[in-house]
């Protein structure tokens, strides 16, 4: 498989001004909304940050990272634009895709470390087998940061695989994937979370794998459940979110005071408790997060498997990172009164995106139950935890 040479990162990175690219990223965001996604001038200073090599062996000029390391990354990004973040959050890419034969994870990182990748898992379509060639044909939902992708991965079942129940996933150039660009939504807008679509496209077995499976590089962070990190990266979003959103109810508050007359909102109780309540509510889901990874890390760098206590933790901390973020913006949007209703508001952005992150199949509701379950030693779902 070729990669497309456009969208490959520069070969050598001059030293990088994060501050600048977080302050041009929020400088632009409506921009990216305009557009409906992260343009690629963008996604190429993303490259310069080191979000897609991240996790990619040194041997191919990546990064190796820790988790938590990626993550602090992330939510930096977030709390100048969630989907933006989100857009780099798959940076964690090369964990899963380590799924592959070593020969194509090698042809993909070798050619560029900053690879940049996007999937659509669900749903996965039946796939015809002819040998090691697969034929599939179909429509993929919530392909995200497809439109600054080089390869692009689709969820597929092939009757008479034995994938333990988990989803197979088929990679491919993006220039073989046609986008329909059909996303339109109240939060994370700039994703670029478009439908893909192919038709009977064939792909050789080499360029499969299953999702969750076994990884086929050495190493800690291919130790490291692929699941959860997939999980992590995305709720960290929400954290970040939720940091500009008290933030920007601060500044709000300390500003100019009411056209009625009433008093500044930095004076009134309620405003007071719910900025408090905040932060103190963002530090707990914070440190949880936190914590759980660097434990599960300890636990690999110290080359131990994880225990399934840590494997749950790993996940539980994921989700309630997402829905404490969503708790976070939403008070703090109540708490800002009539001015956050204005369109484009920072607190009303901030609580949009925020409650996107925790909608995530990943990250919702539903993921309370497998971790209480899983806790409980009830059978869940294949992959969890």
């Amino acid at each position: 498989m070729t990669i497309d040479s456009a969208h490959r990162g520069p070969a050598a990175a001059p030293a990088v001004d994060a501050e600048a690219i977080l302050a041009e990223i929020r400088q632009r965001r409506l921009e990216f909304e305009a557009v409906r996604h992260v343009p690629q001038d963008i996604v190429r200073k993303l490259q310069q940050l080191g979000c897609y090599r991240a996790f990619v062996p040194r041997v191919f000029g990546g990064d190796e990272r820790s988790p938590a390391d990626f993550c602090r990354l992330l939510e930096r990004i977030a709390t100048a634009d969630a989907s933006t973040a989100w857009v780099a959050s798959f940076g964690v890419s090369s964990v899963y895709l380590a799924g592959l034969p070593p020969e194509s994870f090698a042809e993909i990182y070798g050619n560029d470390p900053d690879t940049v990748f996007a999937g659509a898992l669900f749903p996965p379509r039946p796939a015809r087998s002819n040998g090691d060639v697969l034929t599939v044909s179909g429509r993929w939902n919530y392909c995200s940061g497809v439109m600054g992708a080089s390869i692009v991965g689709v969820g597929v079942k092939v009757e008479g695989w034995d994938d333990g129940g988990l989803p197979r996933m088929a990679v491919l150039p993006r220039a073989r994937v046609t986008v329909d660009r059909n996303w339109d939504t109240i939060g994370l807008l700039a994703t670029g979370s478009h439908d893909v679509v192919l038709e009977n496209a064939e792909i050789s077995r080499d360029w499969t794998f299953v999702r969750g499976g076994k990884s086929n590089r050495e190493g800690a962070i291919f130790r490291y459940p692929a699941m959860a990190i997939a999980a992590q990266v995305l709720a960290v979003v929400g954290l970040g979110a939720a940091r500009e959103a008290l933030d920007a109810l601060a500044e709000l508050a300390l500003g100019d005071g009411s056209i009625t007359g009433a008093p500044l909102l930095a004076k009134r109780a309620y405003v007071q408790a719910e900025l408090a309540r905040g932060e103190a509510a963002l530090a707990g889901a914070r440190g949880y997060f936190y914590d759980s990874i660097e434990d599960a890390w300890r636990t690999l760098l110290a080359g131990d498997e994880l225990g399934r206590q840590q494997r749950i933790r790993l996940r539980l901390a994921a989700t309630n990172a997402a829905h404490a973020g969503a708790e976070v913006t939403r008070a703090a949007y109540v708490a800002g009164g009539t001015r956050s209703i204005i369109r484009n508001h920072p607190l009303g952005r901030a609580m949009n995106d925020a409650a996107a992150v925790a909608q995530h199949a990943f990250l919702g509701l539903g993921t309370w139950e497998s971790a209480g379950g899983a806790l409980l030693d009830q059978p869940g779902a294949p992959g969890y935890p």
